[in-house]
């Protein structure tokens, strides 16, 4: 059994959440799509599923040829209630595949900012204790629609959907809580005209992390032992749920 971690494009990787797995004891299986790595058929030996951040569209499949084949791994595990954590792209990616949407924003929301954690996040098995206002690292341009029963955990005034719960183990995050003393750096090198709307992006990472950083450990440590703990649960239910059906990355009904 392994945690799936799926990573779209370089530098956009696990970060913080990797240590935090580890710490479980769990293992991690890395699918660079963007290196060629093929995704699994089905859940089958995944006892969680982490899906990464990356400039492509949740909403379209242009230039995104793993779209289909992603959609088709969320909807598997949230029937066999595997636990997934999904990240910017993968937080759309899950709303989707929970039967909500993917949009275009109004723009994009680069940089160190505020959300504020709603009354629901008050008892959530991840965000229980966060503070009313959390300090993390925004990188998008794109936000979500959140599907019919989803829990909306935090939010703020650009973009009103920032993390969210579907069913009992699955979480969309649209920010980046996994930022570690790397991440701004290799996210402003990736995509430099992005950093360039957000003067003093560097200067106030330091402060930002330092902040962040024990918020950050809660919630990924909380993720990672909720994994660690449902790992039998887990193996049972995608052995007995319907695989997807599959042909060159195209979900066949």
């Amino acid at each position: 059994m392994a945690v799936l971690v799926v990573e779209h494009v370089p530098g956009e990787g696990p970060y913080a959440i990797g240590p935090a797995l580890d710490a479980a004891g769990l293992r991690t299986r890395l699918c660079r799509v963007w290196a060629g790595d093929v995704l699994p058929e089905s859940l089958v030996g995944i006892e969680a599923l982490v899906v990464m951040g990356g400039p492509m569209a949740a909403h379209s499949d242009d230039g995104f040829p793993t779209r289909g084949a992603e959609l088709a791994l969320l909807r598997a595990a949230l029937a066999a209630d595997v636990p997934v954590l999904g990240v910017c792209l993968g937080a759309q990616l899950l709303a989707v595949a929970a039967g909500g949407a993917a949009v275009e924003g109004s723009g994009l929301q680069v940089g160190w900012g505020d959300v504020r954690t709603g009354p629901p996040a008050a008892t959530d098995p991840l965000l229980a204790g966060a503070p009313e206002r959390l300090g993390v690292l925004h990188w998008h341009g794109d936000t979500m629609e959140l599907p019919d029963g989803a829990v909306l955990l935090a939010s703020c005034d650009r973009y009103p959907v920032q993390a969210f719960r579907v069913g009992g183990a699955a979480w969309g995050l649209q920010f980046h809580l996994e930022a570690d003393e790397s991440t701004v750096d290799t996210f402003m090198a990736a995509f430099p005209a992005d950093a360039a709307t957000v003067p003093g992006l560097r200067a106030a990472t330091p402060a930002a992390l330092a902040a962040l950083i024990p918020h950050r450990d809660r919630v990924l440590g909380r993720f990672a032992a909720l994994v660690a703990e449902r790992a039998e649960h887990t193996a049972s239910r995608t052995f007995f749920t319907p695989r997807p059906c599959l042909t060159n990355g195209v979900v066949r009904p």
